[in-house]
């Protein structure tokens, strides 16, 4: 074999999980080379919330958020169960916290903060937290990234130089509600300030994740690919010790000494993999993930025997479709009061604020059950809820834009029975559904599908209200938008261990290829526990990967 270039360690996907991998290989003194396929670096987690869930971890404990080992791990028995081994949950919840250690240690950018009362996403199950476990990158400036920032995937939605972080979003969604809302939009005019005035790029979420880990990577002289895409495996009897790349066109063999390490995507925009591995209907179009995940490295894992499994689940986010054709991702959108998700018959079938993995699933089994009439669902609201809240990247009292009433991604009615006509619902049945929701709102307590109950629910609902997830739909006008089940990301991939090792059919490791993020089957099973549960694993787990290649001579 001939090489065209050798490190120690290769990473091969630039997304949190990858640099979390690269960051620890090269801080160890491994030789190590990041490559991304796109032109961009960042991959889905410079979309994504750029939460970490890690329970018990530094950034908690400094904040005195009161958790333990075995707490966690009560509650990820509780949401996971059996669907994976007490050994890789005793390993995240242990390694986690060193990783975290380990980033904090190794660079001054690698800081968060704790998000506040974000609870975990099953409060009210044992272990659960209602205060919550998750962390959020601190705000950070983008131009400290120097020549790599333009190099770095740019946010969905031009932020226009209005940055929120989670902790600000949420008081800011109750601005016309709240003096703690007002007073935190003031943050948010400061920050336009130093965008307008200091040319600052400040920027929060994924973005921030993203920024930092790059900047950690860069300052330890650690080197970064961009449009160099993973084509294939190179043996050596039964060990990996290289990779085949596409670079510019070009093709190059480039060897790794101590390991490679897949931290690269699902398959979320590959059409055929979604027919054949996801439920009925998929479209690639529902779904928020970037272009580059199309399962690349899929059919060469296949060649190594490589074991898969969660191959049918995603990362689910019910999402709207707006007239561009770009899904925008339901949140916060779906914990607002004054509010409801109904069929194509106008009937609920879901506690709208939902976590909203598990709302793709019940999505699903309603269509099943009712001849599909749940994909597309309706998500309605009243004039009042678009005056007092945030709603589909819209700020309290702003119009949809006009494309969406000229593209029909909203309608909209005076009346109730208007808005039903549109929508093509028989019998009053949105009418009677309203009715009853509205009857709720009187006891304080949804009868039906117990909105409100969990301190999920109540994160994004409206503190002044007894029930901050209820409120009478009564003025008009009255808007509906379609619901798909969209999705951030595929969860299934190949199974590891708590090496990172990719495993074979019978369960043991394939030398020298390890696997994290959203390529390998998710280390949380079927089940998403709480706010940051892919990255917080996708992480660690490439720390993990990047530690045991030191052992490999």
């Amino acid at each position: 074999m001939e090489w065209d270039f050798e490190y120690d360690v290769i990473v091969v996907g630039s997304g949190a999980s990858g640099f979390a991998a690269a960051i620890t290989a090269q801080k160890e003194g491994l030789h190590t080379l990041l490559i991304e396929k796109e032109k961009t670096f960042g991959g889905a987690s410079a979309l994504s919330g750029g939460g970490v869930w890690v329970p018990n971890n530094r950034y908690l404990q400094e904040a005195g958020v009161a958790d333990s080992f075995d707490e966690a791990k009560k509650y990820l028995d509780s949401t996971i169960g059996n669907r994976v081994s007490d050994d890789i949950k005793e390993t995240y919840l242990k390694r986690g916290i060193e990783m975290l250690d380990f980033m904090h240690t190794t660079s001054p950018y690698m800081r968060f903060s704790y998000a506040k009362n974000y609870a975990d996403y099953y409060p009210n199950l044992p272990g659960g937290k209602g205060h919550g476990r998750s962390i959020e990158p601190d705000i950070f400036d983008l131009n400290k990234l120097g020549d790599w920032k333009i190099l770095m995937r740019p946010p969905a939605m031009d932020t226009k130089g209005f940055v929120m972080n989670g902790q600000d979003f949420v008081r800011v969604n109750m601005i016309t509600r709240t003096w703690a809302g007002k007073i935190r939009s003031l943050t948010l005019g400061w920050r336009l300030m130093q965008h307008l005035v200091l040319r600052k790029e400040l920027a929060a979420l994924g973005q921030a994740l993203i920024g930092r880990l790059a900047l950690a990577y860069k300052e330890l002289d650690g080197e970064l690919w961009v449009n160099s895409g993973f084509k294939d495996f190179i043996f050596e009897g039964d060990r990996v010790i290289g990779i085949t790349i596409d670079k510019h066109g070009k093709v190059f063999n480039i060897k790794a000494n101590r390991g490679v390490i897949l931290g690269s995507g699902g398959f979320s925009q590959n059409a055929a993999y979604r027919e054949k591995f996801l439920p009925s209907p998929t479209n690639v179009a529902w779904s928020s993930a970037p272009p580059g995940q199309t399962g690349d490295i899929i059919t060469p894992a296949e060649k190594l025997g490589a074991k898969f499994d969660l191959m049918d689940k995603v990362w689910g986010a019910p999402s709207i479709i707006d007239h561009t054709g770009r899904p925008f991702f339901l949140v916060a959108d779906r914990g607002i009061p004054r509010m409801i998700i109904v069929d194509q018959d106008g009937k609920r079938y879901i506690n709208e604020p939902t976590p909203y993995h598990e709302f793709i699933d019940i999505m699903y089994k309603h269509q099943a059950a009712t001849d599909k009439k749940a994909i597309h669902s309706w998500i309605i609201l009243d004039k009042r809820s678009k005056k007092r809240y945030l709603f589909a990247g819209q700020f309290p009292g702003q119009d949809f834009p006009q494309p969406y009433y000229d593209n029909e991604v909203v309608l909209a009615g005076d009346s109730i029975a208007e808005l039903e006509k549109k929508m093509a619902i028989q019998d009053g049945n949105l009418t009677a559904t309203i009715k009853r929701f509205n009857g709720f709102v009187d006891t304080g307590k949804d009868a039906d599908f117990g909105r409100g109950e969990s301190a999920h629910d109540r994160y994004y609902g409206d503190p002044t209200l007894a029930n901050p997830n209820l409120d009478k739909i009564d003025e008009g006008p009255f808007y509906a938008l379609k619901v798909y089940p969209g999705d951030i990301g595929t969860k299934g991939g190949v199974v590891i261990d708590k090496f990172s090792r990719i495993l074979k059919e019978d369960d043991t490791p394939i030398k020298g290829v390890y696997a994290c993020g959203n390529c390998s089957a998710s280390i949380m099973g079927e089940a998403y526990p709480g706010p940051g549960a892919t990255l917080g694993p996708g992480m660690t787990f490439g720390y993990i990967a990047a530690k045991h290649c030191l052992e490999n001579k």
